[in-house]
């Protein structure tokens, strides 16, 4: 049996960070508080600090009660999605609710920028893991890199990362993404490091570019240098993330995603053929042909990324 089509929930996809993740999308395609030149979904369109009821928790956990009660369970359950998550003004209540119907983990993924705000770190405490982001270790690197709102300063930000992880009873991983030629130095790295050892998180996983980026100088840093750098943050648990397109899990056989499934999942992470795969449960051979089919129809395009082909959604204006 199937479950029906979802709005608000995507995948699971395949995480190396989380394992077989289950996505919740809380906020409208791009609506942040960042406009990072990584990004994997393009420049931010609306970049806000208003919190508020985005989409009807109601309507995301009616999805998650179908979805659980008609496939295998997933690893995790990520808040994350097209934007950020904490912007949801009931993402607490959403926690809680779901921690209620389901023993499956909930992780938050965050860029940390509303972590300041007393009630954005009060609304977070039901969840099982916060995996925050530190992207620079001074202000004018954080302007350039993640391209901020007017109304987050670096000094709020990293405090907001300070506190909050003082506070938080259980797991927090520590996310920073180098560029290459930007932050990708040992110059900048040592800072970030710095700033790591008095956020102290329970670890550190070094991130780089893999999937297209919203602005094309922002470029891979190389394994290589990942593993030295990795060296820097010495005294805390740190590890680099390594990105495997083609990492399988085994296809569900009575896999029958709809194209809608498939597009909710390209909307908020651009995959390859085995990414559609396994995050889906479909087999490759069917996986290839469904985007072939969306891509004929003009619903999603490929792009070439480290000798990957990615799919994503064709989004009109």
């Amino acid at each position: 049996m199937t479950v029906a089509s979802t709005r608000h929930l995507y995948g699971p996809v395949f995480s190396r960070r989380l394992g077989r993740s289950l996505g919740i999308d809380l906020v409208p395609f791009k609506t942040c508080t960042y406009d990072c030149v990584y990004c994997q979904l393009g420049r931010t369109t609306n970049k806000t600090l208003e919190r508020r009821e985005y989409v009807k928790i109601g309507e995301v956990l009616e999805e998650l009660a179908r979805k659980l009660d008609h496939e295998p369970p997933p690893d995790i359950i990520g808040l994350a999605g097209s934007g950020e998550p904490t912007l949801h003004a009931r993402i607490g209540e959403l926690i809680a609710a779901i921690k209620s119907m389901t023993r499956v983990p909930v992780a938050v993924l965050t860029n940390g920028s509303l972590l300041w705000q007393p009630e954005v770190r009060e609304a977070l405490m039901p969840a099982d893991l916060v995996l925050p982001s530190l992207d620079a270790g001074d202000g004018g690197t954080f302007r350039h890199v993640n391209r901020p709102h007017a109304g987050i300063s670096f000094e709020s930000m990293l405090e907001g990362l300070v506190e909050f992880t003082r506070q938080f009873p259980r797991s927090v991983w520590l996310e920073v993404f180098l560029l290459a030629g930007v932050t990708g130095m040992s110059s900048e790295v040592e800072k970030i490091a710095a700033l790591a050892r008095r956020i102290r998180p329970e670890r550190v996983q070094l991130n780089t570019v893999s999937r297209p980026p919203a602005e094309e100088f922002a470029a891979a840093v190389s394994g290589a240098q990942m593993e030295k750098f990795q060296e820097i943050f010495e005294g805390t648990t740190a590890e680099v993330i390594r990105e495997s397109p083609g990492e399988e899990s085994p296809a569900l056989p009575d896999a029958a995603a709809a194209d809608q499934d498939i597009l909710n999942l390209l909307g908020r992470r651009p995959c390859t053929v085995q990414g559609v795969s396994s995050g889906l449960g479909l087999h490759a051979a069917q996986a290839a042909k469904r985007l072939q089919a969306l891509k004929e129809r003009g619903a999603v395009k490929s792009v070439h990324r480290n000798q990957e082909v990615y799919f994503e959604v064709v989004r009109t204006t």
